[in-house]
C-alpha cells in the first residue's frame, strides 16, 4: 500500500492510469485498494476527484481493451496448445463460450467488482469474439460504475478519517 501511495505522490494521474492498465491486465495489482488510495487522495486535494475518476477509468477501460484483443487474438490458439495443462479442455472452453454469448455482457458490468472475475471476463469475451461494440459499451459502463464506487469509497472514508 505504501509503494502505491509513493507512486501517487510522485506521479499523480499517470501512476494511476498505468496501474490500472496493468491491473486489469493481469499483473498484481491490487486495484480496488488503488481506487480507494486515490479516493482518499482527492479528500485531501492532492488530486482532483473527477479527473481521477476520468483517469481511472481511460486506465481500466484500456486495460480491458488490451485483454480483450489478447483474448481475441491469441487466446484460442494458446488454449488449444496449452489449454489441456491447465484444465482447459475443448468441451469447458465451449462452455465458457455459451455462457459468455449468453451473459458476457452482464458479466463485464458486474464482473468488475469481483477480484479475478474482471480479468478473465476481458479474454473470454474476445477469446468468444463478443462484438467489439457490446464489449466497449458494457466494458465502459463497468469500468465506470467500478472507478466511480471506489474512489467515492476512499473519499468517504478520508472525510469520516478527518
Amino acid at each position: 500500500m505504501g509503494i502505491i501511495q509513493e507512486l501517487i505522490a510522485s506521479y499523480g494521474y499517470l501512476a494511476i492510469f498505468l496501474m490500472l492498465i496493468l491491473g486489469i491486465v493481469g499483473i498484481p495489482i491490487p486495484d480496488e485498494v488503488l481506487l480507494t488510495i486515490v479516493g482518499y487522495f482527492t479528500n485531501i486535494h492532492v488530486l482532483n476527484y473527477e479527473l481521477a475518476i476520468f483517469i481511472s477509468f481511460a486506465g481500466a477501460l484500456i486495460g480491458m481493451m488490451i485483454s480483450y484483443l489478447i483474448g481475441r487474438k491469441a487466446g484460442r490458439p494458446l488454449i488449444e496448445k496449452y489449454g489441456k495443462w491447465i484444465g482447459l479442455k475443448e468441451k469447458r472452453v465451449m462452455k465458457v463460450e455459451r455462457w459468455m454469448k449468453k451473459y458476457g455482457a452482464y458479466a463485464l458490468v458486474f464482473g468488475y467488482f469481483i477480484p479475478g472475475f474482471r480479468h478473465v471476463t476481458c479474454y473470454f469475451a474476445g477469446i468468444g469474439k463478443m462484438e467489439l461494440k457490446t464489449y466497449i459499451t458494457f466494458a465502459a459502463i463497468g469500468a465506470f460504475l467500478w472507478c466511480f464506487t471506489f474512489i467515492t469509497i476512499g473519499k468517504v472514508i478520508g472525510i469520516i478519517h478527518d
